[in-house]
């Protein structure tokens, strides 16, 4: 879509964990005021803005409180894509209020929405085949083998903890609701989009879509959302204020800037960037910046965003 302007940040769900104590849906809704103010300073630049965001901790909380809720009280289990569903509403309803106040009390005369977002991925991708993304509680041996039988789970050993469920982290194919995040961008609307890296859908072939437990990258998603609607900016927002190499080493160096290319070369060489963690996030800068010729990348975290955008930090990634 055609804008001078246009950006795409991803902020991570843990980032609206301040810490292990202040976990409550109260401490999220005043982190996600603070990241809102940040957002709100690069819409104050002239940016019109799509967000995506994380919520691996929040789906966390969603599926614990029902594994206690259905053996303490024999209520029904929530489903994977139903949580995902849920972290979208609950976190983008934190966003969205923050944002829209901060923007009132600014003079800013623009909407904030939230869509629940969809992310069709295909049944055939090689992640379905060696599921690997921990999710939900531990359980015993017992248990773990009668959900394997009953329900199809896949379960891990985990660490001598107990046994936990694996799902798979397909790549994202499509954003579903992408005509319509389309639409609300060009009426200048701010965008709550690819909640989590969108909840995970399958089309089994006749048309229809239908959900799948498994969990999508959100820096994947946003990276596509951003190829999808031509932004001309993509920002990975996260814990640290630049990008470094020999991370945790003597010699260690902060990136104040990195070329398309050297941001492949320190990928490949598959020791800078931990794979749990940064490499995702340079992974997806880069799918962004191979379709998008004339398109400019930055990670940074949310207390500099507006500081990063005028050159003053922040690690920007730009083409060769």
């Amino acid at each position: 879509m055609a804008s001078q302007k246009l950006a795409v940040i991803a902020i991570g769900g843990n980032s609206l964990i301040v810490d292990e104590r202040n976990v409550s849906v109260e401490a999220q809704y005043v982190a996600a005021k603070e990241t809102a103010v940040h957002i709100a300073d690069m819409i104050e630049q002239g940016w019109e803005v799509a967000i995506g965001h994380g919520n691996g901790p929040q789906v966390g909380f969603i599926l614990r409180r029902s594994e206690i809720a259905a053996k303490y009280e024999g209520m029904h289990e929530v489903p994977l894509d139903v949580c995902g569903a849920d972290s979208q509403g609950a976190i983008g309803y934190a966003l969205q209020q923050n944002l829209q106040n901060i923007l009132y009390q600014r003079g800013i005369k623009k909407k904030v929405v939230t869509v629940i977002t969809q992310t069709l991925v295909d049944r055939e991708d090689p992640a379905f085949k060696k599921p690997a993304k921990p999710i939900g509680g531990f359980m015993t041996k017992e248990e773990a083998e009668r959900r394997q039988r009953d329900q199809g789970w896949t379960t891990v050993e985990d660490a001598g903890r107990g046994y936990r469920r694996v799902v798979a982290s397909p790549l994202p194919k499509e954003i579903v609701e992408l005509e319509t995040v389309e639409s609300l961008l060009e009426r200048g609307i701010v965008t709550i989009t690819v909640g989590g890296g969108g909840i995970p859908v399958i089309d089994p072939g006749d048309g229809n879509y239908e959900g799948i437990a498994a969990v999508v990258d959100k820096d994947y998603a946003s990276s596509l959302l951003a190829r999808s609607i031509k932004a001309d900016l993509f920002v990975i927002s996260t814990a640290v204020e630049k990008v470094a190499i020999n991370f945790g080493k003597p010699d260690v160096k902060w990136l104040d800037r990195m070329t398309l290319s050297e941001a492949k070369a320190y990928l490949a060489e598959g020791t800078h960037f931990a794979k749990g963690s940064m490499a995702p996030k340079v992974q997806a800068i880069i799918w962004f910046m191979e379709a998008n010729p004339n398109g400019k990348a930055l990670i940074t975290n949310p207390a500099n965003i507006g500081r990063a955008l005028k050159g003053e930090t922040g690690t920007w990634i730009v083409q060769d």
